[in-house]
């Protein structure tokens, strides 16, 4: 089974960047980022498929991160742009073996990494 370990997290003021990191034990098709904020509902943030490397994002971050990934690494990854309050939350990477449908379904994925703080400061 696919061990994941994100990092990256940390703090950064409104308007800022930052990256993160999901380290894969081993290649998986299906990759994600989720995010949970304190008192919310767990979210998708952005997906990518291994063979196209198409991907889908949340309406709310749409041309402001971008998910992409390594598979010689297999590491994903999250470049976070223009980041603002709202994107404070604890972000998750998630992994499935094999194809899913639709994208943002936290059952769709069986693996999760522990998360990492973003915090993000007006």
């Amino acid at each position: 089974q696919v061990q994941l370990v994100e990092s990256g997290g940390g703090s950064v003021q409104a308007g800022g960047s930052l990256t993160l990191s999901c380290a894969a034990s081993e290649y998986t098709y299906l990759m994600a980022w989720f995010r949970q904020a304190p008192g919310e509902e767990r979210e998708g943030v952005a997906t990518i498929y291994g063979i196209s490397a198409t991907t889908y994002y949340a309406d709310s971050v749409k041309g402001r991160f971008t998910i992409s990934r390594d598979n010689a690494k297999n590491t994903l990854y999250l470049q976070m742009n223009s980041l603002n309050p709202e994107d404070t939350a604890v972000y998750s990477c998630a992994a499935a073996y094999s194809h899913k449908w639709p994208p943002f379904l936290p059952e769709n994925f069986a693996h999760w990494g522990q998360g990492t703080q973003v915090t993000v400061s007006s």
